[in-house]
């Protein structure tokens, strides 16, 4: 939260309170957990320790209590997740009736953003990441691949005809440019060949960073993008997007759920795993060798398969 005004209104208590509690466990501890300053508050060295052990410790106790409470079918306790905003839109959040309905003791909270958030400062307990993933110690679970189009409106067709080669595609056509906001970069226009993998300079005139701008300006006539298929179906059904270049689509993009390495995961987050697994099952494409480029840097979840290998 980086303030100890949010920390105390969160809880529900006096600032004052949380600066005594941090000063008292520091004391005890004899070590500084936090950087202050003016602005904000930063986690040290041994406070991202500690806040990483304690996390562990709170866990375990959480599932030592849910073995021997009486009603086992019972989920209680809050679970923080974070999600790039389409999946949430489109995906979770019509389908969290019926989930919050099968367990109405759990607390989901839910951030839903296009950038890469870091889960222990943040207080994440998993988070959905689309794409490949930065060199990281979170344990990762691989979900499948979503496969990826090219698409433009009809206003854009119009004007600028529709490209059915690359070479046409270089000549004179525009595309919508977006800036990733977890790499900060630039995602360069790509397609698949026969296997291989290419990419392709094209005109922008435009910038966007996320994605529901990156649609909406592809709805506008402003350029062609390249989108995951689930993101645009309804509009390609209602003829508000027509999908361009099929033999040369990107390659698909790998899904999957990461979480902080810990020694038993706690039964909210299996449950929501489990959940979030069967809600994309009608979304990924089939298993495939699609790496997840930094895969190697996580560690993969030794208890559950790994779908897309």
């Amino acid at each position: 939260m980086h303030s100890f005004i949010k920390a105390a209104h969160k809880l529900g208590i006096p600032r004052a309170s949380v600066s005594a509690a941090i000063h008292h466990l520091e004391t005890q501890l004899g070590t500084r957990l936090l950087h202050r300053t003016t602005r904000q508050v930063s986690l040290t060295a041994d406070g991202a320790v500690f806040l990483a052990r304690v996390r562990d410790f709170l866990l375990d106790a959480n599932s030592l209590e849910q073995i021997f409470h009486e009603q086992q079918s019972r989920l209680k306790g809050r679970l923080n997740v974070d999600a790039p905003s389409r999946i949430a839109r489109r995906l979770m959040i019509p389908a969290l009736p019926g989930f919050l309905q099968l367990w109405p003791e759990l607390q989901l909270s839910l951030s839903a953003t296009d950038r890469t958030i870091d889960l222990v400062q943040e207080g994440v307990d998993c988070a959905i990441r689309v794409g490949e993933l930065p060199d990281s110690s979170l344990v990762v679970k691989k979900l499948g691949v979503l496969e990826m189009i090219n698409c433009a409106s009809p206003a854009y067709l119009a004007r600028y005809g529709k490209p059915d080669t690359i070479d046409e595609l270089s000549a004179g056509h525009v595309c919508i440019g977006y800036h990733n906001p977890g790499s900060g970069g630039n995602q360069p226009w790509e397609y698949l060949y026969q296997g291989d993998v290419f990419s392709l300079t094209l005109g922008s005139q435009l910038m966007v960073d996320n994605a529901e701008n990156y649609i909406a300006c592809c709805l506008a006539g402003l350029g062609i993008i390249q989108i995951p298929r689930f993101d645009v179906q309804h509009l390609l059904d209602a003829g508000k997007m027509c999908e361009l270049l099929v033999s040369h689509r990107p390659r698909p993009m790998p899904i999957a759920l990461v979480y902080p390495h810990r020694h038993q995961r706690s039964r909210r987050l299996q449950v929501f795993m489990q959940w979030f697994e069967t809600l994309l099952k009608n979304v990924v494409m089939p298993p495939r060798a699609v790496p997840i480029s930094g895969e190697n840097h996580g560690t993969s979840d030794p208890d559950e398969p790994v779908i897309n290998t």
